[in-house]
């Protein structure tokens, strides 16, 4: 059974973003079960609002990540529900390609949601927590790209590295509002957005030769580190371990990512 963070008699709110699908879904089903009255929302107003019926959510809205205002909206209306507990930074987008072969749209877009996104959701959960003098936490989804090289994904790595950076930060900041700051570090999940990529493409092969996630364990993962002092966790920790490590040695790096793509490209064969 999931450990509940919400004491009986206190229940507290949580909002989570970019919840109509995929680690969004399971860390607000996640957060339902452990006794949060949870907001899902999504730039696909439909898709929060059939997840929340789904899950048993106490509440589902639109909401587009870029819009600071409309994120301090999200945040306050939460409250109506019960004081602000948790916030969950999950919304993002992912555009395959090397950086220089991108549109001008598609590097903003991934900027603008991955980035610009978190920082306005963070902002505006800890106005609110601090406002109410709530002790709460503010989750993350950052990625196992935020400690490696990713050649084909050079724009969200970077825009994952500097979430990551974010939360660290942030912690920091936050801790004498008793407003905790946590991320999460998956390798490759098993989503429409992983699921999407091209087959064929480096990226995808690259992915195959790790670890697939489910987006359930991902959720349970980011929760539980939720009422702790521990800032992240990459997942598998092994994995990160070696992405810190090619970060470190970028060109030794190189000949063993070839070797990695190469193998995750026979497995997917295997499988297809």
């Amino acid at each position: 059974m999931p450990r509940s963070l919400v004491r009986a008699g206190r229940p507290r709110s949580a909002v989570v973003t970019g919840a109509g699908r995929g680690i969004g879904r399971a860390v607000a089903a996640e957060l339902v079960a452990r006794g949060y009255l949870v907001v899902v929302t999504d730039i696909d107003a439909e898709a929060a609002r059939l997840t929340a019926a789904t899950i048993g959510a106490a509440d589902s809205c639109g909401l587009d990540v870029t819009d600071a205002e409309a994120n301090r909206a999200v945040a306050r209306r939460a409250t109506v529900l019960a004081p602000l507990g948790a916030w969950v930074c999950n919304a993002g987008v992912l555009q395959e390609g090397a950086l220089t072969t991108l549109s001008d749209r598609q590097v903003r877009s991934q900027v603008e949601v991955n980035l610009l996104g978190v920082l306005w959701g963070v902002r505006a959960a800890a106005d609110v927590m601090r406002a109410e003098g709530v002790a709460g936490d503010i989750g993350i989804v950052a990625s196992l790209s935020a400690h490696a090289p990713v050649p084909g994904l050079a724009t969200y790595a970077a825009t994952k590295a500097a979430v990551l950076s974010l939360a660290t930060s942030t912690a920091a900041e936050l801790r004498s509002d008793r407003i905790r700051v946590h991320a999460v570090c998956p390798d490759g999940v098993e989503t429409a957005m992983v699921g999407s990529m091209d087959p064929s493409g480096g990226v995808r092969s690259a992915l195959a030769a790790g670890v697939m996630l489910t987006p359930e364990t991902v959720a349970r993962e980011l929760v539980d580190l939720f009422g702790r002092r521990r800032v992240y966790r990459t997942l598998p920790a092994w994995r990160g371990v070696l992405a810190r490590s090619s970060s470190v040695l970028p060109t030794v790096f190189e000949p063993a990512d070839r070797a990695m793509r190469w193998w995750g490209a026979r497995r997917l064969r295997r499988s297809s």
